[in-house]
Formats: C-alpha cells, sequence, structure tokens
C-alpha cells in the first residue's frame, strides 16, 4: 500500500481503512518489525484524514485497530485520537482515552510528548486535562504548556503558568523565559516584562543571542524602546537577529530614520542582512511615507544581496505604496507580482481606499478577497459611510447579516498594579465602571469646550449626529485611558494596548487629552505605537 498524504485522504477515510486491513492480511503473521515506522506512519495519516474529514465512525474503526495491532501505546496516536473525538463533540470517548495513557505509562517523556501534541493542534483544554493528572512535571512538561499557550495566543493563561511553575519545585529554563519574555511582548505589558526580566538575572540565565533578540523585541512591544536600546548596545551583536528585533523595534515606533541608520551599521560590523532585515525597514518606510527610500531597499534586496523577494516583502511595498495614496502603483505593484497575492496585501489596498476615498478600487479588492472578514466588510461601508452612500454601506450590513459575519469588537488593555484590565467599546463590567464613566464624561466635556467635534463620517451607520457622537465617545481605549488616568498620579505616563488599528476619532481626541492634562499617553495598537504629548502624536498623523 503506498502511503497517502492527510490531503487526499480526507473524503476517503473509509477507502482508506480497507486499503490497510488488507494491506496487514497481506503479511506475514509473523513478527514484522521492519514494518513497524510504515505502519505508525499508515495509523496517523488514517488519523488525520478522519480529522479533516470530522469521520467518527472510521476514527473508532482505526482505534480498534491501533489497540488489535498493539500501537495503543504509542503517544502521538493517542493524541490524534482525543483530538478526534473532542473535534466530534464526544468528550466521553476522549477522557477515555486519556484514562488509557494514564494506565499504561506514567512516563514523562511520553506525556510531555501528549502534551505537545495537543498544543501543536491547538486543543489547550485536553493538554491542560493531561497536565492536570500527570504524578510528576519536569521542566520540559511546564514547558511545553507555556510555549504551548503563546503558540496559542493564550498570552494571559502563559503568565498564569509561568507563576505557578515558579512555585513548584521545577526551576525554569533558557526555553522557559524565551516563552514568558513572548508572552509579555505580545501583551504589551511593561510590568510584567521587567519583572521577568530581573527575575532572568536572579536566576542567572545565560543570555544565548535568541534571548536578547526576545528581550530587545519585548522593550520595544512595551512601549521601552530607549531600553531596547540599551539590550542591544549591550549584546554581543554577531548574529542578525539581534538587529533585525531592533530595527522591527524601530519600525513599529515610527523611527524609521533610525531603522536605516542602523541598517548602515550592519554593513559596517559586517553583518550581513537577511530577507526579515528587509523587512524591518520596508516596514520603517511604510509608516513614515519613505516611498523613495523603500524603493532602494527593495531593489537593493534584490540586486545587491540576491535575496528574492518574497510574498511578504511585496506586501509591505503594497502597504508602502498604499498608506501614500499611491494607490495606483499599489495595484500595479500587485499585478506584477510573480506570484499570487494573498488577503493580508488585498487588505492593505482596500484600507488606503478607506483612507483616500477611492470605493472603486475597493470594490476591487474587495472581489478579490476569498474570505471575507468582519473588518473587511466594514473598511467598505466606511468608505461608502464617508461618501455618504447610505444605500451602498446598508447593503454591506446586509451582506455581513446573510453570512453571518460580525464585527470584531475593539479590545483595549491597561496594566495596572500587576492586573490587566480589559475594556470593550461601551463596556460597564469594570468593578470601578462609574468612576471610569465619570472621569471620561468630563474629559468629553473639555475637549468639546475646546472645539473637539467628533469624526462622524466614521460611524457607519445613517442616524442622527448625536446618535453617532454617542457612538464615538465609549470606543474601548478611551475607557482604557479613563481608567488610566483615574488609576495614575498626575503627570505621570500612561500605556495602553489595543487589538486593532486606532480609529481617526480616537486619534485625535487622545492628541487633546494629552495638551489639556499634560500627560505622555502611549497607545499601540494593530499596526505601530503612538506616543501622544503635548497635543501631537509621534506618528505624525500618518498611519
Amino acid at each position: 500500500m503506498q502511503r497517502h498524504g492527510a490531503r487526499r485522504l480526507t473524503a476517503q477515510a473509509p477507502l482508506a481503512i480497507t486499503k490497510w486491513t488488507s494491506y496487514h492480511n497481506s503479511l506475514s503473521t509473523t513478527p514484522h518489525l521492519l514494518h513497524e515506522n510504515k505502519d505508525h506512519q499508515l495509523f496517523c495519516d488514517l488519523l488525520e484524514a478522519c480529522k479533516l474529514s470530522s469521520d467518527l465512525k472510521t476514527a473508532i474503526e482505526t482505534h480498534a485497530r491501533i489497540i488489535r495491532f498493539g500501537y495503543a501505546t504509542h503517544s502521538s496516536l493517542s493524541a490524534s485520537l482525543i483530538s478526534i473525538y473532542v473535534n466530534c463533540d464526544r468528550l466521553n470517548l476522549a477522557y477515555q482515552v486519556i484514562n488509557q495513557v494514564f494506565s499504561w505509562t506514567i512516563d514523562l517523556v511520553a506525556l510531555n510528548l501528549v502534551i505537545e501534541n495537543f498544543m501543536r493542534e491547538g486543543d489547550y483544554e485536553i493538554a491542560n486535562k493531561v497536565f492536570c493528572k500527570m504524578p510528576a512535571r519536569d521542566v520540559v512538561t511546564w514547558n511545553s504548556m507555556i510555549g504551548g499557550l503563546v503558540r496559542n495566543a493564550r498570552f494571559e493563561d502563559a503568565l498564569r503558568f509561568f507563576r505557578a511553575m515558579l512555585s513548584s519545585n521545577v526551576e525554569p529554563d533558557k526555553f522557559t523565559f524565551a516563552s514568558v519574555i513572548t508572552a509579555c511582548a505580545r501583551l504589551g505589558v511593561l510590568d510584567h516584562a521587567q519583572w521577568v526580566h530581573d527575575l532572568m538575572v536572579k536566576k542567572r540565565i545565560e543570555l544565548s543571542f535568541i534571548l536578547n533578540s526576545a528581550l530587545i523585541d519585548m522593550y520595544s512591544k512595551c512601549g521601552r524602546i530607549q531600553i531596547a536600546k540599551q539590550v542591544f548596545i549591550s549584546v554581543q551583536r554577531s548574529d542578525v537577529s539581534i538587529w533585525n528585533s531592533m530595527i522591527n523595534g524601530l519600525a513599529v515606533h515610527g523611527l524609521a530614520l533610525d531603522a536605516i541608520t542602523l541598517f548602515s551599521r550592519m554593513e559596517e560590523e559586517n553583518v550581513l542582512p537577511d530577507s526579515i532585515t528587509f523587512l524591518g525597514i520596508l516596514a520603517a518606510c511604510s509608516h513614515c511615507g519613505l516611498v523613495k527610500e523603500g524603493r532602494k531597499y527593495f531593489d537593493l534586496m534584490k540586486s545587491h544581496y540576491l535575496i528574492q523577494p518574497q510574498l511578504e516583502h511585496y506586501g509591505a511595498m503594497v502597504d508602502l505604496l498604499s498608506r501614500a495614496g499611491l494607490l495606483e502603483e499599489a495595484y500595479a505593484t500587485i499585478k506584477a507580482m510573480p506570484m499570487e497575492p494573498d488577503v493580508i496585501i488585498w487588505r492593505a489596498l482596500l484600507s488606503a481606499c478607506r483612507t483616500y476615498q477611492k470605493p472603486g478600487l475597493g470594490e476591487v479588492a474587495i472581489t478579490n478577497i476569498s474570505r471575507l472578514e468582519s473588518g473587511d466588510y466594514v473598511l467598505l461601508s466606511n468608505i461608502y459611510c464617508s461618501q455618504k452612500r447610505w444605500d451602498s454601506a446598508q447593503g454591506v450590513r446586509e451582506m455581513m447579516k446573510m453570512n453571518r459575519v460580525r464585527k470584531i469588537r475593539g479590545k483595549s488593555w491597561f496594566e495596572w498594579a500587576g492586573v490587566v484590565h480589559k475594556f470593550k467599546a461601551g463596556d460597564r463590567s469594570h468593578p470601578e465602571v462609574e468612576a471610569i464613566y465619570k472621569i471620561l464624561e468630563g474629559l468629553i466635556q473639555r475637549t468639546k469646550l475646546e472645539g473637539f467635534l467628533p469624526a462622524t463620517e466614521l460611524v457607519m451607520m445613517d442616524v442622527s449626529e448625536e446618535e453617532k457622537e454617542g457612538n464615538l465617545y465609549y470606543h474601548s481605549e478611551k475607557l482604557a485611558l479613563a481608567y488610566g488616568i483615574f488609576k495614575t498620579c498626575p503627570g505621570t505616563e500612561i500605556r495602553i494596548s489595543k487589538n486593532l488599528r486606532i480609529c481617526n476619532d480616537c486619534h485625535n481626541w487622545i492628541k487633546m487629552v494629552s495638551r489639556l492634562l499634560s500627560r505622555v499617553i502611549i497607545v499601540r495598537d494593530r499596526i505601530r505605537f503612538h506616543r501622544f504629548e503635548g497635543g501631537s502624536c509621534s506618528c505624525g498623523d500618518y498611519w
């Protein structure tokens, strides 16, 4: 029997199991150790096919054959079976397999592999079940859980597990810290980041180039670019990843000229840039509208360093041109690409169509996005709303309803006293909600007296101006800012993170608040950092 790939087996799981049975019947009844690896792979392929096709019946038949032929103690097969049963909503069968695993082994290596397999599949809850049942845990066990949580974007859970690890009798190692640093970076929580860094020093963890790169990235994404620079200066810089982390950090802070200067230093110190280096440089140029420089480095990558641009590099160029308003050139770049553009590239063009009010080209972008998400509909609807084309905007909303697409809610968070406080638009669930809204409404009145006018054209509804203003006033970043003002002393810097791109209304409003309160307010959105001070923003209103 020839080995089948999982994709080919997706719709052929029952046929595959019949072929597998015929194959085994043709073998001698004597032990066939030579076939063991092949058998194991065949079972892996069968289970993958069952998972992709949600074929519970074939999975159960395969499970029976796994037991019959003596493969029940293979941890990877057990993990696959549990994953299938979970996907098919047969949790009773999943828990039976978990119990079987513990009946035949308490070997840490095997159980750690089971956890690793679950995390790779995104089955956090099942991995946690196995973790909780384990009679003993070593550093690999904890690393599998923490690293798996980070890979599955469960950053707060990763930090919670790390704290639990510190309370156990297992010491974290450099792999633990690499995952935890990444969690801090993705959340942008500075207090946690400094605590983790101090702990690394206290425990005398040897700093590899991987950890040094991660530290630079962490401080950059926590809004402390100066500390990131200090780490960069203090470490060995022979590995290109160190430079890449620093260049990318400068890029998200809008420090394009610093990133370009750093690129020149790479050449002086004989460190060859790689494809990631050029991604960082192009991103830096994009955030600051340096079109000429972006074109230069895109050409330099090909001509001087002989690095062939990948999809991501073309995407960065499209983003650069789109942000600068060169939409026709951006579209021409897409059409000239030697590979198929991905959804990210079309979304970059669509976003710029909203900024520069180009509904025709926006519709072209929409038609090329194979699977529309809520943000795509919202961008197109906002284009129509800005031009008061209410019928077209209504048509987009009807499409969203028909396709059961819900708008992704904006979320912002503010770290205070070791706790991450989360807010959604119009949220009233916070225990200190009354104080938050009192401060926010006071700020709204003060900014109105100063002449602030809400950007009501951003609200994709044909309703009264008063209703539109109410919709804008309670965006998540405004609630987070109000809470930050409530909790911090006058003059203290306030740092907020957001899951989406900051809207123009919130951006202009926070600029005014920074001037009225003489406060530095830093907002990290999905794209970059915004440092508000004295009524202006570090992005120069270009983001």
